[in-house]
């Protein structure tokens, strides 16, 4: 049976996160939404009720029996078994919200829903990019258990200092791990296949590494930290999230963010992520275009796909970039940077989109991936409509 995500209640929300990905897409924990519900499901068919200009790379679903599933939450044992018991016609509701349900995508309609039963739990739910970072520590413990649930984690190398249990540290097979230090106190640390954290680092769970990425030399990483495939991180960050392919290699601190995939900060990058009144942190909002109270202290950077900083970037607390912006003039840019801008000032010229493709398909040379025809397509979708 297939798995159909949506998106019909919270893509908005999400940009510039989704501009992009299907929500589904989004990873925070160690795996993405749509990882996380095919493994807890055991099913590999999956497809996205997404936008129009999304659905020639993330595939359309079937006219088929199908389990639809509002994807951006962490269900409980009982929540799954109710979702895996669903009968055809039948439906789970959570705070008035649809969730699963089991329909047939041939003549879609909610009408088809025969029965619909409300979910009594709490879940943790995920609707704006702060929840991401905010939920995080959830996320990971999520995923921890089951990934590892069973299996046994590689050796620590003695070169190590560890402070901890080590039921809480899981270490993947090629990961490369000497002379650091390694502190799951504070929650667990999960490292993935054939990653490497170099010589001086320190890290304070909880913490994900996954596939294929590494700490630079001497780096700081404080939890809840998700740094997804084929990254480069190093300096010091403190609970964020990165999806992947994107690397913050230098010294300087982001804290309390999220970020999408290809993006590069430049060396001495820094990000606020406290207002100097001690104040309440605010985040632009696509949907009602306007600057939305968050009501967090702590809250630093939301960064779409594609984005670069220049050397010695400063950014302010509650700052919002858009998809394949080029932040390097002088002073702080504002906490709105527009989708393809040059220079990150507000009214400044737009990265042309030939450039766009250029410069993208060197960075994703570099990781041996392929700017395809429908990345082309999304890309040029943005450009032309926000």
């Amino acid at each position: 049976m297939q798995l159909v995500f949506s998106d019909a209640q919270y893509w908005e929300d999400f940009l510039p996160l989704t501009f992009t990905r299907p929500v589904a897409a989004i990873r925070c924990g160690i795996l993405t939404f749509s990882e996380r519900w095919q493994k807890i499901l055991e099913n590999t068919e999956v497809t996205y009720f997404t936008e129009i200009y999304l659905q020639d790379k993330f595939k359309n679903p079937e006219e088929k029996e199908s389990l639809f599933l509002v994807p951006n939450f962490l269900p409980t044992e009982t929540v799954i078994q109710q979702i895996k018991d669903l009968k055809q016609g039948e439906a789970l509701v959570y705070e008035d919200e649809l969730i699963a349900a089991k329909i047939n995508m041939k003549g879609f309609s909610l009408n088809q829903i025969e029965k619909m039963t409300d979910i009594k739990e709490e879940l943790v739910f995920f609707k704006r990019p702060k929840d991401l970072f905010t939920y995080n520590h959830h996320a990971i413990d999520f995923d921890f258990e089951l990934l590892t649930k069973g299996r046994t984690s590689q050796e620590l190398s003695s070169t190590n200092g560890f402070l901890g249990d080590k039921k809480d540290l899981f270490i993947e097979e090629g990961a490369y791990v000497e002379f650091s230090t390694i502190n799951t106190k504070t929650g667990k640390i999960y490292i993935g296949k054939n990653t490497e954290i170099m010589e001086g680092c320190h890290l304070r769970g909880p913490i994900a590494l996954c596939d294929d990425s590494k700490f630079n030399l001497g780096a700081k990483i404080y939890g809840a930290t998700t740094i997804g495939p084929h990254c480069k991180v190093g300096g010091e960050v403190n609970n964020i999230i990165i999806f992947g392919y994107s690397s913050k290699g230098h010294e300087g601190f982001v804290g309390n963010s999220v970020i999408g995939e290809w993006c590069n900060f430049g060396a001495d990058t820094n990000s606020s992520n406290m207002k100097n009144n001690y104040g309440s942190v605010k985040f632009w909002n696509y949907r009602t275009k306007s600057f939305e109270d968050t009501g967090l202290q702590f809250a630093g950077l939301i960064m779409g796909d594609h984005s670069k900083t220049a050397i010695n970037t400063q950014l302010n607390t509650g700052t919002v970039i858009g998809v394949a912006s080029n932040i390097f003039k002088p002073g702080f840019p504002p906490n709105l940077v527009e989708n393809f801008s040059w220079g990150g000032s507000k009214d400044d010229e737009r990265f042309k989109l030939d450039k766009v493709y250029e410069v993208a398909e060197r960075a994703m040379a570099r990781r041996k991936v392929a700017l395809t025809e429908e990345d082309k397509a999304i890309l040029k979708h943005i450009f032309d409509t926000y």
